[in-house]
């Protein structure tokens, strides 16, 4: 019997019927067929369509929420709304529809000499719980993506996006049912107490595994106290080199669009490594570029003579912004970019321009980022860019899943063996 405790002060008994619920869920979805799941997720993006000016006017009151907490412009921007927005949230519902259902893929199989037939294949992880802040599309994108690989979701969105999280989760529900799936195969937590993330962090019993999608500090916490298994989506502390070899008209149209097209992502460069023999040529243009795109540059010397510039304090190296602020500093060599970005980087996303190809590979070889790139804005760090329809989050661990986690990454794998008879000597 579902349990109803939206306004209950006893999270314990709320996360604990949630958790069963979901685990209920997550053995009918096991076996769900492709087409169930496809018609789920199309019916849902209608259904999310339809109910545009609901979300809108949810959004409104988020907004709002925002505003009173004094959230940044950026973090604003991340849990803004609009009709542009909504449909891309939709078009990301039937591009996760249409993808091919991972569950029961054949990965490989072969023949053993006793008689034995065997094949790994794709089975879904069972509960996933997807902690996140602000960006309410990370409730569609992630209910989607988790349903699509036959996963139960428990959701815990943040604070601010709490309204519209739940206009889009009705949605989602909507489709569940016309589809003939348990309602309960994707659930919000429907308070805003914090202690529901606590819960969710040592439910061993019904949760498989949690992914967390947000700032340093909650990726931290969860990493801290999280008895459940974690794909740890850490801060895009994002670097970009601008090697020797670099072409000057790639270096702008990358750089200017890997700092200023959405600043609030994961994605966003905050930190632009300039090799120092072409600091005063192609270094000092691009900085100049930023600046007048509106963006503080914090620049260590010998940059800081750059007339705009702020200078740069240690606490810029390693620091994740997600505004209009980048830190820049010259380094000597590729090898002193490397190191930088060892000591400094997030594993995250970091990019390297040049026109040597060999200076390329030695970048990419000798850092071992989720993501790296070459002659490309960072901004595309996307599991959508990926061709992968969406991405519960970039998974910066090196355990399971790395990179854009899409359903692909939210399956594990099963044996399956086949005799005729077979016995072992």
């Amino acid at each position: 019997m579902t349990l109803d405790m939206t306004q209950t002060s006893d999270i314990p008994a709320l996360m604990a019927d949630i958790g069963r619920r979901a685990k209920a869920a997550a053995a009918t979805l096991g076996f769900a067929s492709a087409a169930q799941k496809q018609t789920a997720l199309e019916n849902a993006a209608d259904a999310m369509w339809d109910a545009r000016a609901d979300i809108l006017a949810a959004n409104a009151q988020d907004m709002e929420f925002g505003r009173d907490k004094g959230l940044s412009d950026a973090m604003m921007d991340r849990l803004l709304l609009d009709e542009g927005r909504i449909r891309a949230i939709t078009e990301s519902l039937r591009s996760i529809a249409a993808q091919k259902d991972p569950v029961g893929e054949v990965l490989t199989e072969w023949d053993q000499p006793s008689g034995l037939h065997i094949q790994r294949v794709r089975t879904p992880l069972g509960v996933i719980g997807v902690i996140y802040e602000s960006r309410p599309n990370v409730t569609a994108d992630a209910g989607a993506l988790c349903l699509k690989a036959g996963n139960a979701v428990i959701l815990r969105g943040g604070s601010e996006s709490f309204h519209s999280s739940r206009a889009i989760h009705a949605a989602l529900q909507q489709g569940l049912e016309s589809a003939g799936l348990p309602k309960d195969a994707i659930q919000l937590v429907p308070t805003r107490d914090r202690a529901a993330v606590s819960e969710m962090l040592t439910m061993t019993d019904t949760i498989d595994v949690i992914v967390p999608r947000g700032g340093k500090g909650l990726v931290g916490l969860v990493q801290r106290e999280a008895r459940v298994p974690v794909f740890a989506h850490l801060e895009g502390i994002v670097h970009i080199y601008i090697d020797e070899a670099a072409d000057p008209e790639k270096v702008l149209k990358v750089v200017l669009n890997a700092k200023t097209r959405r600043t609030g992502i994961c994605g966003s460069a905050e930190c632009l490594l300039i090799h120092e023999k072409v600091a005063r040529t192609i270094g000092k243009g691009v900085i100049k570029a930023l600046i007048d795109a509106g963006v503080e540059v914090r620049a260590a010397a010998p940059l800081s003579e750059i007339e705009g510039t702020v200078p740069a304090t240690d606490d810029d190296w390693g620091h994740e912004y997600l505004d209009m602020i980048i830190a820049a500093k010259t380094v000597p060599d590729i090898d002193g970019a490397i190191a930088h970005i060892r000591e400094f980087g997030s594993n995250h996303t970091d990019c390297i321009i040049t026109e040597d190809d060999a200076a390329a590979t030695k970048f990419m070889t000798r850092l071992d980022s989720a993501i790296l790139m070459h002659n490309a804005s960072t901004q595309f760090a996307d599991g959508g860019e990926f061709g992968m329809g969406a991405e519960i989050g970039i998974a910066t661990g090196k355990m399971h899943a790395r990179g854009p986690v899409g359903a692909e990454q939210l399956t594990s794998f099963k044996y399956l063996v086949r005799g005729d008879g077979a016995v072992r000597s």
